[in-house]
């Protein structure tokens, strides 16, 4: 028996190039890489926590694209939303986030990147809280053309919260449903892209360029009823896009004709840049070129190089997340002509981009547990198959470059933050930055700590990573931490994480084992798919049958003191195998904003989604939403691992409720169990106390169940000095 010589090698499995949950909370955090006209350089943005000031601090940074090297812009945490001036390598627009003569106003600003605090100079004031800069357009005139959102009112006008009346009574009424979505309840205010323009004036006998700020800003959306964009809560400035000849814009917003709690149908608008025409929609239900049959959410408008057609993403079902995008492209002067590229290739598009020369598209794809770039010439027909130019890791950003390669910003398992080059016939050819050669936090991690395996799923072969801790040794052994993903139609991917990260659970001394079961999105439509009122069984099976591949094929691997985590979905699936014999093979278990009653789903926002991955409505067709019910008494009456919940309060797509009443059952069972509530938070823990408490909670409860607190010095513990424990028991 070899159950615990894992343990013999406490002392030093932590020690090289282990990262701590204070590590991973306080690790720069670093944004997208854009770079200058001529590709020598690129802007980029970074913030850092501090457990010392509890305080975050950011600043904009210059990537030199040829030796690698770093250089601090600005510290000013005013600055934000930079981009680059029309055809300038070293000019800058931006906002800075106050504004003298208006209260929660902010400025637009042009700085000189060689003198940046030095050389800026005013162009004008807006009287709300603008965000978000899309590209911004040089015309012939060399006025510069802008696009921005924010907040309104009703009546179209910019909302300032800093101006707003503060209403005597707290009332909210709704006459219909949509009350509430991810963590806000629905107002007045909503989002709308506006647009401007900044007059190029030459001055002075040495003819300087100056501009200044012409006429009022242009709110895009006001002439049509309930349009919306950028979509919240994730929505950003890929919703919208502004035509390199500066006359066009195109954005996304949400079907306005149907109801949004029960379809996820949206279509693109063009509007003129100067607001003198409403928005059009190019795709939807009336209009002359919609392919037949496609109803489902567009996104990712981008014009071509030459302003003359739009590439978007579409899906084909009103009423479902996570239905394949299928790329089309409108050409403008048609009106009526709307194409379809790639139509049968088996995968789905996140964004796109053109070519500079409009011959090709370049689609960042989910492929396999990787986030991977393709191209596609833009006459494609529907059975072509695109080719990848990058592989391992998911990329976040990209932008194609003078020379013809495309610079790429991504991460890994093992880094938080990469940039580098890519050829699209060649591949990679030369990486820029590495965030784990550089941040002291990360030095140590590398790909070696990652590894990937398949193995007989329900019905098809199944994917699933694999993360070894430091110093991993294959002649030891290491409890198993079972990773569960949410979704249900999500992935594992090989990304960095700043919640969910494999390393920092991995580094306390276990093998994580994260499947990408049935569900799991970039491996086809059939793997998708197929959960689809099958929550509780090919997912569950593939589980079952992941833990026993695990087994009995890694040697390495005690299943015997495995421990098991999930959230979202992933929390449902924790406390489906709670009551399921899976359960009882693990040690501990943590759930994380998971559903527990089955009949509490109709309390969601998005009712689109319940119906879709049940098969209809909760009064039509209740027998679907029960049949993987983890609070069916058959499964109540298996429970007995000791479980921890997690549960916020601002989490409306899954209510507080759900978390409540599984402790509520937890604790009458006598089973071991804690509650953890965050009345701050949404689905997700974000702030970064919040984050550092859930760390210690989540790692130690599993830890003090799976040995590892016992026999590691180094391991998290349930720390209940910071947070005191309620506890009303005698």
């Amino acid at each position: 028996m070899r159950s615990f010589q894992w343990l013999a090698l406490a002392s030093t499995f932590v020690s090289a190039g282990a990262i701590t949950p204070e590590q991973l909370i306080t690790a720069p955090r670093r944004d997208q890489a854009v770079p200058n006209p001529s590709g020598e350089v690129a802007l980029f943005s970074t913030s850092q926590y501090s457990f010392d000031t509890h305080a975050s601090s950011s600043w904009w940074s210059l990537l030199d694209l040829n030796s690698g090297k770093v250089s601090r812009l600005t510290n000013d945490s005013s600055v934000s939303e930079v981009v680059w001036l029309g055809s300038t390598d070293s000019n800058v627009l931006y906002i800075n986030n106050t504004n003298a003569q208006i209260p929660g106003g902010v400025e637009l600003w042009i700085s000189n990147t060689e003198d940046f605090d030095g050389s800026y100079s005013v162009q004008g004031c807006i009287s709300a809280g603008f965000v978000l800069w899309s590209q911004d357009s040089g015309t012939k005139s060399g006025d510069i053309h802008f696009v921005v959102y924010s907040q309104t009112y009703g009546n179209g006008t910019a909302y300032n919260e800093k101006l707003a009346a503060t209403p005597l009574s707290s009332a909210r009424i709704y006459d219909s449903i949509y009350v509430r979505h991810w963590d806000t309840w629905l107002t007045t205010t909503f989002n709308a892209v506006f647009s401007g323009t900044l007059k190029k004036k030459i001055t002075g006998q040495g003819g300087k360029s100056r501009f200044s700020l012409t006429g009022p800003l242009h709110n895009l959306v006001a002439g049509v009823k309930n349009l919306e964009t950028p979509y919240p809560p994730f929505g950003d400035s890929s919703d919208y896009d502004l035509s390199p000849n500066g006359k066009w814009v195109a954005f996304k917003s949400k079907a306005p004709e149907l109801p949004q709690a029960n379809h996820t149908a949206s279509y693109i608008y063009l509007v003129p840049h100067d607001g003198s025409e409403k928005p059009v929609a190019i795709n939807g239900p009336k209009s002359p070129g919609t392919p037949h049959g496609v109803r489902g959410d567009s996104s990712s408008p981008v014009f071509s190089p030459d302003s003359d057609q739009i590439a978007y993403l579409q899906m084909k079902d009103i009423a479902y997340e996570a239905d394949r995008r299928t790329l089309y492209v409108y050409t403008i002067d048609s009106k009526k002509t709307i194409s379809s590229l790639a139509k049968n290739w088996d995968r789905s598009p996140s964004a796109i981009k053109w070519t500079p020369d409009g011959q090709s598209l370049i689609l960042n794809t989910e492929d396999k547990a990787r986030q991977r770039l393709f191209l596609l010439p833009a006459d494609a027909g529907d059975d072509f198959k695109p080719h990848n130019f990058t592989d391992g890791g998911v990329v976040s950003a990209y932008y194609t470059l003078k020379n013809g390669d495309v610079l790429v910003t991504g991460s890994a398992i093992w880094t938080s933050w990469t940039v580098y080059t890519a050829n699209l016939k060649k591949g990679v050819t030369k990486t820029l930055f590495s965030a784990n050669k550089v941040d002291s936090s990360l030095k140590g991690l590398s790909s070696s700590d990652v590894d990937e395996f398949h193995f007989k799923g329900n019905w098809t072969d199944i994917h699933s990573w694999i993360v070894y801790p430091p110093n991993f040794d294959k002649a030891q052994k290491y409890p198993l931490l079972f990773y569960i993903h949410g979704g249900p139609q999500g992935s594992w991917a090989d990304s960095w994480s700043s919640r969910w990260n494999y390393k920092v659970f991995a580094d306390q001394g276990y093998v994580v084992v994260a499947p990408n079961p049935t569900g799991s999105t970039g491996f086809g439509d059939k793997l998708t798919d197929a959960i689809q009122n099958n929550w509780g069984s090919y997912p569950y099976d593939d589980l079952v049958k992941c833990w026993e591949h695990v087994r009995d094929n890694f040697d390495y691997i005690d299943t015997d003191h495995g421990v098991a985590a999930g959230a979202s979905y992933g929390g449902f699936m924790i406390n489906w195998i709670q009551g399921n014999p899976l359960g009882r093979k693990f040690k501990a278990l943590v759930s994380h904003d998971g559903t527990f009653v089955a009949d509490a789903k109709v309390s969601t926002e998005e009712l689109w989604f319940i119906e879709h991955d049940f098969n209809g409505t909760f009064w039509a067709n209740r027998d679907n939403y029960r049949r993987w019910d983890p609070s069916a008494p058959e499964h109540i009456r298996q429970f007995s691992t000791p479980q921890l919940i997690i549960h916020s309060s601002k989490d409306y797509r899954l209510p507080i409720s759900e978390g409540l009443s599984l402790f509520n059952v937890l604790q009458e069972r006598g089973v071991p169990s804690r509650l953890l509530n965050f009345p701050d938070e949404n689905h997700w823990v974000l702030n970064p106390e919040n984050s550092l408490v859930w760390h210690q909670q989540v790692l130690g409860w599993l830890n003090r169940y799976s040995g590892v607190e016992k026999h590691n010095p180094k391991a998290v513990t349930l720390d209940d000095t910071k947070v005191p424990v309620v506890d009303y028991n005698p």
